[in-house]
């Protein structure tokens, strides 16, 4: 499959992922502005997935070979709180993005994200 291809792909894909966040955790993935905000989280996810994803596995890559749970969590945990931390610079006309519910909803919205993103990993293979 071709890089073009694949980043389209993982585009969509991500726009599905915010979609079910908010379709299926939306006491604790907040998001308004609609379907143009999920594209635009949508693209942030892909390209932080580029970009932020494999530095944060390689900084992690310790924690990998200790407890690859707690790694699993630690990782997609500061993937998560970055892309939040982005999607609150952007006009709040556009898109608002915030994790809601404490722990447990944060615990979840991690799980779903890494679970998420594994799949799709092991879908474009």
């Amino acid at each position: 499959m071709s890089l073009p291809l694949r980043l389209t792909l993982r585009f969509a894909l991500n726009i599905a992922l915010v979609w079910a966040l908010v379709a299926f955790v939306p006491q604790a993935f907040v998001m308004d502005g609609g379907f143009p905000a999920s594209i635009i989280i949508g693209a942030l996810l892909t390209l932080m997935n580029l970009v932020v994803r494999p530095l944060l596995d390689v900084v992690t890559l310790p924690l990998k070979l200790v407890a690859t749970l707690l790694a699993f969590i630690l990782v997609n945990g500061l993937f998560v709180w970055l892309t939040v931390w982005a999607a609150q610079r952007l006009d709040p006309s556009l898109v608002s993005l915030q994790i809601d519910g404490g722990l447990p909803g944060w615990l979840s919205v991690i799980l779903v994200f890494g679970i998420g993103n594994w799949l799709m990993k092991m879908l474009l293979r």
